[in-house]
């Protein structure tokens, strides 16, 4: 008895937990849309963290971009070769990664490396009291450190996608050059013979989420740190974890979405 007793009331206490943080998230939001119309806007400040979010992330998403184009050709290929259908591959290729495989990657590698420096950048300073230092001088840091970050995120994992997406598709045109010799311009032919408007609009768009999501879960861990020292290591995990799942519910529902509107 004693025993269930300990684990119900450990499971409400979890219950409990779960949805205050919840709470804290909703009421975190909330003031993010507040500050979209306060001045001043930190146009200087979004600029700055989008050229450190994005150029600083293009050799990482370069480099996965060209071997997940390159391997997704090479694994696909013998599969298509028992049909014949070999000339099909250009253009299978080009749609899975402009449609999915392209920006949930990418997404999951931004996640990894803006999302947790974001999260340990101000978990540091919550932990050095730079960010309670801004408050009592009467700055608005929520706004110069958060919102900022959450802002440019957003603009630059769109951007990192389909840059991710032009060069998966080098990798992919190397990949089918090590069994075949295909021209360059004819194997971009095929494969934007196959896209179309509804295969790349709505994979833009959910990027723009998928970027708003990473910025406000990695603020949101780093911003609200405790534990000292121990809090910044906590932040930037927590931060890749849940922004990582973040990505995979938001690409589900934009999948139902867009199944719908075709």
């Amino acid at each position: 008895m004693l025993t269930e007793k300990i684990s119900e009331n450990n499971f409400i206490r979890t219950l409990g937990n779960f949805f205050s943080e919840i709470a804290n998230v909703a009421k975190f939001i909330v003031r993010f849309f507040k500050e979209i119309f306060t001045a001043p806007f930190e146009f200087r400040e979004i600029i700055k963290q989008s050229y450190l979010i994005g150029y600083r992330s293009l050799p990482l998403v370069a480099i996965t971009g060209f071997i997940m184009g390159l391997v997704l050709t090479v694994q696909s290929r013998p599969t298509l070769a028992e049909f014949g259908a070999q000339s099909w591959l250009p253009a299978m290729v080009g749609v899975s990664i402009v449609r999915e495989i392209g920006p949930v990657i990418t997404a999951l590698i931004c996640a990894g490396k803006i999302g947790s420096g974001i999260s340990a950048e101000l978990a540091s300073m919550k932990v050095t009291e730079q960010i309670d230092a801004m408050e009592a001088s009467g700055a608005n840091a929520f706004k110069y450190i958060v919102f900022t970050r959450i802002v440019s995120t957003a603009l630059m994992v769109p951007l990192l996608v389909i840059f991710s997406d032009f060069i998966a598709l080098l990798g992919s045109y190397a990949g089918v050059n090590i069994y075949d010799d295909i021209n360059f311009r004819f194997f971009f032919s095929q494969v934007f013979q196959k896209l179309n408007f509804t295969d790349v609009i709505p994979a833009v768009i959910k990027t723009i989420f998928f970027g708003f999501a990473i910025g406000l879960i990695g603020t949101y861990k780093g911003y609200n740190s405790t534990s000292g020292t121990e809090g910044v290591a906590k932040a930037a995990n927590s931060s890749v974890v849940i922004s990582s799942l973040l990505v995979f519910i938001i690409d589900m529902i934009a999948v139902q979405v867009t199944s719908l509107l075709r």
